[in-house]
């Protein structure tokens, strides 16, 4: 890939990432309540930093390698666009759905083609020059993408769908003592998912991206 492809790479995912910013951003607003959140306000914090390390990254590496690793780059982008929307779907159904088993058969069978994804990520990845790093930071750099979008799906429910409305059961009010009250519980509960497919997203396509790497055919590292 040519250094006049980069922004294939570099101009979708930096407004994708500053989409969630803007998202995270009127989720939380007003910001003076942020720190009142769990943990002196990191619930609502880690995200955002999580986010701009995602863009400072983004800019840093899509210009910085050869063109054999940026080709193996947009690759991983296009395996992590359906990654996340398998996920992004996953988070629509599981609003709609209200049978939990059938939630978490959902949520297993799309989270299982994700992680697939990631790994044949890896596969091609390592393919490009037999180098395992490369597969292991392709499936990092798909988990990423995938990331993104299913961030912008978490986010932008949680936005169309409002505070939940105060609920009368009073086991319901008693769980949210220690955190608040129901649209505060949602609120934290929002936080926490988004921020576990920025974060540990990677890591398990890092984890899967290596092990795929191994499956490559050609030279090893």
């Amino acid at each position: 890939m040519s250094s006049g492809a980069q922004p294939i790479l570099r101009i979708p995912l930096t407004l994708l990432a500053l989409a969630d910013l803007a998202l995270l951003g009127k989720l939380l607003w007003p910001w003076s309540e942020v720190p009142s959140l769990p943990l002196n306000g990191a619930t609502g914090i880690d995200p955002a930093v999580i986010l701009v390390c995602y863009i400072a990254l983004i800019l840093w590496i899509v210009g910085r390698f050869q063109n054999s690793i940026r080709k193996a780059l947009q690759s991983a982008s296009l395996l992590g666009l359906l990654a996340g929307l398998l996920l992004a779907a996953e988070i629509f159904f599981k609003s709609h759905v209200e049978d939990p088993a059938q939630v978490e058969t959902l949520t297993g069978m799309h989270f299982a083609g994700a992680v697939l994804l990631w790994g044949i990520a890896g596969l091609r990845g390592a393919q490009v020059t037999g180098n395992r790093s490369l597969g292991m930071i392709s499936g990092i750099w798909s988990a990423m993408v995938s990331g993104l979008i299913t961030a912008a799906a978490i986010l932008g429910q949680a936005l169309y769908d409002g505070p939940p409305p105060p609920s009368q059961d009073p086991w319901r009010q008693y769980e949210g003592l220690a955190v608040g009250n129901q649209a505060t519980q949602a609120l934290v509960s929002t936080l926490n998912s988004t921020t576990f497919y920025l974060l540990v997203g990677p890591l398990a396509g890092a984890a899967i991206g290596l092990f795929f790497s191994f499956f490559a055919k050609g030279k090893k590292s």
